[in-house]
């Protein structure tokens, strides 16, 4: 396949690199003439690149998840791993509370690729949370058999459930806190088995 060229990459960018603001700024039915004036192209440009408006949503969108995910690669030099792990999972809530819309928006109509797009970006938001989840188990710092997708899962939970970022970081805080005693439960059931499989000393 062709790459595009430079200036043509350039205005896509761009497009999407506005879309992203006014949508944020004016919601998901924002009229698309403030995307062109915001990236200072004209609107033949935009239709070029995006004959519709849900394929500039869907563009929008899948720049947000690359986000995300460029976040869980640059936490992986967190001193602490647990606590990039959870820096991450907070930005994660902070994102399905705050881009649910324009996620919606952008599989609006179009049933037969809505669970495709969706599974490709949860599957994107499971694989930058298991780096961060792999490096933490590496430490021991948690249990082995917590997995990437009950964490998204929990977090998403938090973001869907939550009436405000108070709750919203309390939530986080006790599943945090479930974590480290899950993993300290674990730990200890190992221990007592251990001892309990010795034979008795004489």
């Amino acid at each position: 396949m062709p790459q595009p060229r430079a200036d043509a990459q350039r205005n896509r960018d761009a497009l999407v690199a506005a879309a992203r603001r006014v949508f944020a700024e004016r919601g998901t039915n924002a009229p698309l003439d403030l995307v062109v004036k915001a990236a200072n192209v004209g609107s033949a440009t935009l239709y070029r690149h995006f004959p519709t408006r849900r394929d500039l949503l869907v563009a929008a969108y899948a720049e947000e998840i690359e986000e995300v995910c460029a976040r869980a690669r640059r936490l992986l030099s967190a001193d602490d791993a647990v606590d990039g792990l959870f820096e991450w999972l907070a930005e994660f809530i902070t994102h399905v509370s705050t881009k649910r819309e324009l996620a919606l928006a952008g599989t609006a109509g179009g049933e037969g690729d809505r669970s495709t797009l969706f599974e490709s970006w949860h599957a994107a938001m499971r694989q930058a949370a298991g780096l961060l989840l792999d490096r933490a188990r590496r430490r021991g710092a948690v249990a082995a058999d917590v997995r990437a997708a009950d964490l998204v899962t929990l977090a998403n939970g938090i973001a869907m459930a939550s009436v405000d970022e108070e709750q919203r970081a309390r939530l986080l805080d006790l599943m945090r806190s479930g974590l480290t005693l899950w993993r300290e439960y674990g730990l200890h059931k190992r221990q007592r088995n251990d001892m309990e499989a010795r034979p008795p000393t004489r």
